[in-house]
């Protein structure tokens, strides 16, 4: 259950990531946009903590900002592997990670995790 409701909160993040930004876009219906969060939730559960272990010290240099652009990073490549996900380019995926990031800590604060 909690794997579906993390699937649900990364679909809603996105959703909301493409409502406020015009360079991000969501195409398709509700299945495509959940696949997408799959994707999307896969590739940080996978990639995010390897990156940044190997990203270390630019993380501490840069007081943690350089995760914006792991984020963003992980977002473009989501982006280059479904075909229902447009991103326009680094600084759109900048600012939909941050969005992303946002509403997913929001969203994970109020719904329960059991």
């Amino acid at each position: 259950m909690r794997f579906v409701i993390r699937v649900l909160i990364n679909a809603a993040a996105l959703w909301v990531a493409d409502q406020l930004l015009d360079g991000i876009t969501l195409s398709g219906n509700i299945w495509a946009i959940l696949l997408v969060a799959l994707v999307f939730g896969l590739i940080n559960a996978v990639l995010k903590p390897i990156l940044k272990l190997l990203s270390l010290p630019v993380l501490i240099l840069t007081l943690g900002l350089f995760a914006l652009v792991i984020n963003a990073a992980l977002l473009l490549l989501t982006d280059a592997l479904m075909d229902d996900l447009t991103v326009d380019g680094f600084w759109s995926a900048v600012l939909g990670g941050l969005i992303i990031a946002v509403v997913s800590a929001v969203l994970s604060r109020v719904l329960p995790d059991d």
